[in-house]
């Protein structure tokens, strides 16, 4: 492992500590205030700086996260909320959309609320309002290196209708500097499902500012959601301004393996996500630059976030067929320096 500047084994780790929860853990806990109160909360912390909260009560989700001191997750006024507060139609999901570090957003429907195959659908789907179960925290020595891992399973169904489950495993380190989503979602239903799925990455001040920039691989190609748009426009930021519009950037990453950086100079320190193109065929950005509303989403996705309806017009709508399993991967993790070339 490296620890502060320094290689070490587990022995000598161990030697300069009774247990390892002293420098890294990760701790359970239940948030008791306003519309929070009852949901499970597991702090974790790496002891390299990086600290976050995952939130089994919504939906396997991560809210605050910081590295160092200073924040990289964007937390929305409505501030993390239980579950019994959601409400599913038209753009009420934003009453509890706390963003965090990752919202997952899903799993047969996300984006804009319409109507669809004759269902009404709301923004961004139920699964980020659902608790999860069969939730667990591992931490265990690999060799030389000191696991963090948790584990639970989300279930999105109805009588009648779909039954998808999601599995989800966030590993980090000690000494880490980032963390690891892997996802396995699963029809343990009996007929083909519509299936979508988002990773809403929200990165606030002070990764995001005036000063900050957009890095991406050389070759990507943008597009904008909105005639108003402009491409040049999606690599830089601005100050908090009043009334702003918010704008949605379609980015088409290049290669298999690709990552896209937030980094701002003003700080030394900047967030990237990481992910395949082969699970992940669609990226966009999220640019919200509004006073008391500014954060920039970095988002993952296998469909433009436009609505089902919409989608299903393309001929894009992806299904997940009885018994199928997909997996998906995404690492989000910071960097203290520029990176020259992804």
């Amino acid at each position: 492992m490296e620890l502060y500047g320094k290689k070490l084994t587990k022995e000598e780790f161990m030697k300069y500590v009774g247990d390892p929860s002293q420098v890294a853990d990760a701790r359970p806990c239940v948030l008791s205030e306003g519309k929070a109160d009852g949901v499970r909360a597991i702090e974790v912390k790496t002891g390299g700086g990086l600290h976050f909260t995952v939130l089994p009560t919504r939906g396997m989700d991560i809210a605050w996260a910081e590295y160092n001191g200073k924040a990289l997750s964007f937390i929305s006024k409505t501030g993390v909320t239980h579950p019994a507060y959601f409400e599913k139609d038209g753009l009420s999901f934003l009453r509890g959309f706390f963003c965090g570090l990752v919202t997952t957003c899903g799993l047969t429907y996300f984006g804009a609320p319409c109507e669809d195959d004759g269902q009404s659908l709301g923004l961004h789907g139920r699964i980020s309002n659902t608790p999860a179960d069969g939730v667990c925290i591992e931490k265990y020595w690999d060799g030389d290196e000191y696991i963090l891992k948790i584990r639970g399973q989300v279930r999105e169904s109805s009588v009648f209708g779909e039954n998808i489950v999601l599995i989800r495993e966030i590993e980090t380190k000690l000494g880490g500097k980032s963390l690891k989503i892997t996802d396995k979602i699963q029809n343990q239903g009996f007929n083909q499902q519509p299936f979508m799925l988002l990773y809403h990455c929200n990165f606030g001040y002070p990764i995001v500012s005036e000063n900050t920039i957009l890095i991406e691989p050389k070759g990507t190609v943008v597009t904008a959601r909105d005639s108003e748009g402009v491409v040049e426009k999606c690599f830089e930021f601005q100050k908090p301004t009043h009334d702003y519009a918010e704008q949605v950037f379609y980015h088409k990453l290049p290669g298999k393996e690709t990552k896209a950086v937030l980094y701002n100079p003003d700080v030394n320190l900047g967030a990237y996500v990481a992910f395949s193109t082969e699970q992940f065929s669609h990226f966009g950005e999220w640019k919200m630059m509004g006073e008391g509303d500014y954060v920039v989403g970095l988002e993952p996705s296998n469909a433009i976030p436009e609505g089902r309806d919409v989608v299903r017009r393309r001929g894009e709508l992806e299904y997940i067929q009885p018994g199928e399993e997909k997996l998906f991967e995404l690492e989000i993790g910071v960097v203290e320096k520029a990176p020259e070339q992804l």
